[in-house]
């Protein structure tokens, strides 16, 4: 079974989508067969991948049952677009709503290691739906004042998708992103994180910078855009391959990383 990650946040602009692009790169230069997800009605992940906004089908026709999960991916990835509004307003009104996504993609992940699930930038019932579908859970957060806040509320619903739905679901951990570690103000959010969540903050933390930006208008990898600045996602794949028992791909990370940063 692929290991299925929903990186989620409680609030847009945490950089949830470029965390998600980002390491779905990373991981797929060691190897590892990756599928990305867009769950956001907005299909940031869906163009910052370069996919046509037209593209079909999506995961609004996966979800309506119009079309397996297999037949609706593009070069790695099952985009997204406004249809996906449609179909949650759809699945509100069925019961078992909150099962729906797993339901879909249960034989969707064969013959992948990796699926990471881009959640929209809210608590709401599709990311309740992918945490449901999830083994785990990534919270992506801002080096800023409200981000324990944040990340609690994100716990919240992580613990509902547990609550008789998902018991196994395993909080991966929570990465601080969009850092300015110069300022005390950044410093002091870390810290704060950490002590209220030991050992569940990632120890890698991605630098803010105008790249990301940047990087996302031409829909081209940080990774390749700025590799020094793309070193940060490469010790963050490193560290989740760790937690996740994939040793031979956190030591070609690591490497990476380390060839990045010369």
């Amino acid at each position: 079974m692929a290991h299925r990650i929903a990186v989620l946040s409680q609030k847009g602009g945490t950089g949830k989508t470029t965390t998600v692009r980002t390491l779905a790169d990373a991981f797929r230069r060691v190897g590892l067969r990756v599928l990305a997800i867009d769950l956001d009605p907005q299909g940031n992940l869906s163009d910052y991948f370069d996919l046509p906004p037209d593209a079909q089908p999506t995961i609004a026709d996966v979800l309506q049952g119009r079309v397996v999960a297999a037949g609706a991916v593009h070069d790695g990835v099952i985009p997204a677009n406004l249809q996906l509004a449609e179909a949650e307003l759809a699945l509100a009104g069925k019961m078992g709503r909150e099962l729906s996504l797993r339901k879909v993609l249960r034989d969707s992940d064969d013959e992948l290691d990796v699926v990471l699930l881009d959640c929209p930038p809210n608590l709401g019932l599709l990311t309740v739906n992918a945490l449901v579908a999830s083994s785990h859970a990534l919270i992506a957060c801002e080096a800023q004042y409200f981000a324990l806040q944040g990340v609690e509320q994100a716990l919240q619903v992580i613990e509902l998708a547990r609550d008789g739905l998902n018991p196994d679901l395993d909080w991966l951990g929570t990465v601080v992103t969009k850092a300015d570690l110069r300022t005390v103000h950044s410093r002091e959010a870390v810290e704060q994180l950490r002590e209220a969540h030991p050992d569940k903050v990632l120890d890698t933390v991605i630098r803010s910078s105008i790249a990301y930006a940047e990087s996302a208008e031409r829909a081209v990898s940080i990774l390749d855009h700025r590799p020094e600045l793309g070193a940060d996602y490469l010790d963050l794949a490193a560290e989740i391959c760790d937690r996740l028992g994939e040793d031979p791909s956190r030591r070609r990370l690591q490497r990476m990383a380390k060839a990045a940063r010369s």
